[in-house]
């Protein structure tokens, strides 16, 4: 992997996400090969690799979705996988898991009771995250009338309701289009600003450029984690897809 240093400004001691040689394992192949990454409080921490690379089943060991066969996760001081830990993170998955028959707002609160969220907080919250999202005009739609593209926006808005202080999200842009994802990431800004720590999965070269620091992942291995101006640096490069390409990314072998 990359010597760069995965220090960056206003880094912390502790880590809000620390994975110590992760190995997971299906049908005797190691998706992820002895993975070991800390993500500090307050980054805006990109997962960059082509599909297959195994940026998802690393989010899932992260989150205490999947375990891992070999090595150690703690997620904001805590060993992982440990169910009192939903309440502190939000964690937007690439498939949606959304109730179709529901309309979004049914939704909505079936997942701010899962956060504990009740009156006139759940209230404020799901109109703040649903206008995040542009969706507060199909508040009262059942789900299975809503687009591909606005399942993403809805599972974002839930992601959201209970302002965790880490925001997981697996591809959160893909299927929006372009303006509306230039206000999402906007709103992701506004959030590290205030505190949050967010971490998120890419392979849009221009999504990886706004992140602090990002780890670049191949056949699940790590091949560099530094910021993108660093990435760039040290291969000559003036784009993070040839840095990512010179650091041993691209088509998945």
């Amino acid at each position: 992997m990359s010597s760069i240093s995965a220090t960056a400004s206003g880094v912390h001691d502790a880590p809000v996400v620390e994975l110590d040689r992760i190995v997971r394992r299906f049908g005797g192949r190691a998706v992820l090969d002895g993975i070991s990454l800390r993500v500090e409080r307050g980054e805006l921490f990109g997962l960059l690799g082509p599909s297959g690379s195994g940026k998802t089943t690393l989010v899932k060991v992260m989150t205490g979705i999947d375990k891992a066969d070999e090595g150690s996760v703690h997620m904001l001081g805590e060993p992982m996988p440990k169910l009192s830990m939903l309440q502190r993170f939000g964690y937007m998955a690439q498939s949606d898991a959304l109730y179709g028959e529901l309309t979004a707002k049914e939704n909505l609160v079936f997942f701010a009771s899962l956060y504990g969220l009740k009156g006139a907080r759940r209230s404020e919250r799901i109109h703040d995250s649903m206008a995040v999202v542009g969706l507060l005009d199909h508040l009262n739609k059942p789900v299975g009338a809503y687009s591909g593209g606005m399942k993403r926006r809805l599972s974002l808005a839930i992601s959201l309701l209970h302002e965790p202080q880490l925001l997981v999200l697996d591809e959160p842009t893909v299927g929006i289009d372009p303006v509306l994802r230039q206000s999402i990431w906007k709103e992701l800004a506004k959030m590290r600003e205030g505190g949050t720590t967010i971490i998120l999965t890419t392979h849009v070269m221009d999504e990886a450029d706004k992140c602090d620091r990002l780890a670049l992942i191949k056949d699940g291995k790590l091949t560099a984690v530094g910021s993108p101006a660093a990435l760039k640096a040290e291969t000559g490069s003036e784009t993070i897809e040839e840095a990512f390409i010179a650091l041993g990314g691209g088509i998945r072998s």
